[in-house]
């Protein structure tokens, strides 16, 4: 089985497939066997990151796959500890050689960090890479509204994705619309709260009357909510039911219901205070 993907258009031109693979705490060693399965059974877009130190595993998978490079939607991200602008650049050397790519299709500040002050002298390192064509998009991840307003007021480049925790007990309503406002698209990791949303009565109940999982009910809530999701599986039946999610629709009650089950649980660090280096 595989399974056609749609794209959104991001706000400089750029596809970016609505559902891909997140490798968060997948090991190096078996994230190549994983990325692997993943691009079997249809995903084009794989997200990592510095800080979960499995970007090689994803670039030796881009390569034993023998899929073209323009086919596969590589996102990875900048750890804390190399926010500042020369720090930046050096780390996104060493990201892309890990990965061994020429070009990476989206390159993420991983958090804003306010307590360094760091963001937007980083945010202007990586405006330069995008002018210099070393990657497609510039983003960032876990930026609230107060952070995205900085950014905003002092960028050349209205950054083109906010990668945020959302799920339906934790939906942070203000970032997602502050996000939305300024012209970001929102893609949402944990979209399934970890598995602890699964198990919601509206949501076995929902799946119950399609005949899908619970994981298709809750990321078909997302797609149709219009976010990126970035579900992680290292299980083979998981991961090709994760991207099957596009041969159902929600009613209107159904997402509604779903939504309902807001209770701004957040599993993640707070952004606000997070100071993490994330350097082992």
């Amino acid at each position: 089985m595989t399974t056609t993907v749609p794209a959104i258009i991001l706000n400089n031109g750029v596809m970016i497939p609505q559902v891909g693979l997140g490798v968060f705490q997948v090991p190096d060693v078996t994230t190549q066997q994983v990325v692997e399965g993943a691009l079997e059974v249809g995903y084009r877009h794989i997200d990592t990151a510095a800080a979960y130190y499995n970007e090689v595993g994803v670039g030796a998978a881009l390569r034993a796959t023998g899929l073209p490079r323009d086919d596969i939607f590589v996102t990875t991200k900048l750890r804390n500890g190399d926010q500042g602008y020369d720090s930046a650049l050096r780390a996104f050397d060493a990201s892309r050689a890990a990965l061994g790519v020429d070009m990476v299709d989206l390159y993420l500040i991983h958090w804003p960090v306010p307590s360094k002050d760091r963001y937007v002298e980083t945010w202007r390192a990586l405006e330069k890479l995008l002018a210099a064509g070393a990657v497609r998009a510039i983003g960032v991840s876990n930026f609230l509204p107060e952070h995205l307003r900085r950014l905003l007021a002092e960028a050349a480049v209205v950054p083109a994705v906010n990668q945020v925790e959302v799920h339906p007990t934790f939906q942070q309503r203000d970032t997602l619309d502050a996000t939305a406002q300024a012209g970001l698209v929102v893609e949402a990791y944990s979209p399934l709260g970890q598995g602890a949303d699964l198990a919601a009565g509206p949501v076995t109940r929902i799946a119950a009357a399609h005949g899908v999982t619970p994981a298709q009910v809750v990321l078909r809530w997302h797609v149709q909510q219009g976010r990126v999701v970035i579900p992680k599986s290292v299980t083979p039946e998981r991961l090709a039911a994760n991207i099957d999610v596009f041969g159902f629709e929600l009613t209107d009650d159904e997402e509604a219901a779903i939504t309902a089950l807001d209770s701004a649980a957040r599993i993640g660090a707070d952004p606000a205070v997070a100071a993490f280096s994330q350097l082992r």
